[in-house]
């Protein structure tokens, strides 16, 4: 005679079981640039970094954004986001604070080193794709 089967009873997969790599289709930790960080000392963090830029910096724009800048005695560059509750709710904001910080991430390396950079969005950043967001803000960082 058969055993009955419950679904109760039946055994589950673990579900805290990492996915069968070869046969998945999410990106491993080497194809999302692990190699390419971006740590603490690379950001504006504190106000008073932020007022700094502000008050003895120099502004450039372009068509998505606004971005303030001021030499540093640092060996590298410093990055901030100031994104103004006028573009959207905090999801909205938060979305484009993530694509800003992907594209500083992935190219903080190629901007000239010594500068602290902060980064004001416009709202055209919200429909634009990224790739244009890349472009524009790329040439605007290596003008600086």
């Amino acid at each position: 005679m058969a055993a009955r089967c419950w679904r109760r009873a039946a055994r589950r997969d673990a579900i805290g079981s990492p996915p069968n790599s070869a046969g998945s289709l999410l990106p491993t930790a080497s194809s999302r640039g692990r190699g390419k960080l971006f740590p603490r000392e690379a950001r504006l963090v504190r106000r008073g970094e932020f007022d700094a830029v502000y008050r003895a910096g120099t502004r450039r724009s372009s068509s998505h954004f606004t971005v303030f800048f001021r030499a540093n005695e640092l060996p590298q560059s410093r990055f901030g986001f100031s994104i103004k509750k006028a573009l959207g709710g905090s999801v909205v904001r938060n979305r484009i604070r993530r694509r800003l910080r992907e594209v500083v991430r992935c190219h903080r390396l190629e901007i000239p080193a010594g500068w602290d950079i902060v980064i004001h969005p416009k709202s055209s950043v919200e429909r634009a794709p990224f790739a244009a967001l890349t472009t524009d803000l790329l040439r605007l960082l290596k003008s600086v």
